[in-house]
């Protein structure tokens, strides 16, 4: 049997986790069957060695305009895919495979460069919980969704992290061979691979979240809904969160300062942070409509926030990354540093 040819398209703060991910499962099924069922190369807009998130290069094998066409291509991307989309040679040749029956797979933001090249219209594709929202805004003609990962009609998209494993063994079941599937899954001490209907859970707001009181549990869920769901664009104020909780002011607010450390109102005014910089990454809103979006009332008290939240104006959309990426990990995450 003919080596089943994968390609990889690296683009720059990929992740490297989710590259290993993709290709080990490759590896593994190559050498429990002493033979090249597997090939795969790596791909990288210019031919040149690609830097991951975690500040690692790792060398292409082809360029755009020198890679073979392989059977499927998978777009490995992770940071920064709003820049990524904007790259035309890389969705024209993606468009250019797809007219010819290559199978096209999306992992982390790469779905969102197939998307960008108009390969996701009316698919289902799995995105991240952190960057659901703004797939959302900028792609409305895809399905998307907090599934682990999709596969169908010769298209596969995944969420990214652990889902990237899950979404290979899967593929590897369905279109070469379930036994193999299974013997690689059993050699990388996956119990159980998780359907493609699986779904993330809920991110959670901080990291004490599971510990935290019922009252606790109630006033984030109001705050979360207040962003999600904006009435008048006037955030909540601590009377009305405490209102919902069925405890009074002060006793709300001795809570926050016991579990966080913090006021109700900082912790308010971070997840509104949180949800103003997704906007800014995600989509193509201004920094007033971002700001009035997220509930700040004034456009220079946000940019001040954000600043002093993430070390960078509003207008940069992105966080620096320091060091590979520790910073703009975690301020993606919301955490200050």
């Amino acid at each position: 049997m003919a080596a089943h040819k994968i390609g990889f398209l690296l683009l720059p703060d990929f992740s490297h986790l989710g590259l290993a991910l993709a290709v080990e499962p490759l590896f593994i099924a190559n050498w429990l069957t002493q033979d090249k069922i597997f090939e795969w190369s790596l791909i990288s807009p210019d031919g040149k060695p690609v830097r991951a998130s975690n500040g690692m290069k790792t060398a292409a094998d082809s360029s755009l305009a020198t890679a073979e066409f392989p059977g499927t291509l998978f777009v490995v991307a992770s940071f920064t895919p709003k820049e990524h989309a904007k790259n035309r040679d890389v969705t024209r040749w993606l468009r250019r495979l797809a007219r010819f029956g290559v199978e096209m797979g999306g992992i982390e933001t790469g779905s969102e460069l197939l998307a960008a090249a108009g390969l996701l219209d009316g698919h289902e594709a799995a995105a991240h919980w952190d960057n659901l929202k703004g797939f959302q805004e900028r792609y409305p003609d895809v399905a998307a969704s907090t599934l682990l990962y999709t596969m169908g009609r010769n298209r596969l998209t995944c969420a990214g992290a652990t889902s990237i494993l899950d979404m290979m063994l899967a593929w590897m079941a369905e279109r070469i061979a379930p036994d193999l599937a299974a013997d690689v899954a059993r050699h990388m001490l996956v119990t159980q691979v998780r359907d493609a209907t699986g779904w993330q859970g809920v991110a959670p707001d901080d990291g004490n979240r599971r510990t935290v009181p019922s009252a606790i549990e109630k006033a984030l869920a109001v705050m979360q809904q207040s962003i999600e769901e904006p009435q008048s664009g006037e955030p909540l104020s601590c009377e009305e969160i405490a209102g919902e909780t069925g405890l009074s002011l002060r006793q709300l607010q001795r809570q926050f300062r016991q579990h966080f450390n913090r006021t109700i109102i900082q912790h308010y005014t971070r997840i509104r942070l949180a949800k103003a910089h997704q906007l800014l990454q995600q989509t193509d809103l201004t920094v007033t409509e971002v700001a009035l979006g997220s509930g700040f009332g004034s456009v220079e008290n946000f940019s001040r926030l954000y600043r002093r939240q993430f070390g960078c104006p509003p207008s940069h959309g992105s966080p620096p990354v320091h060091n590979g990426s520790r910073v703009q990990i975690l301020t993606q995450r919301g955490f200050a540093m």
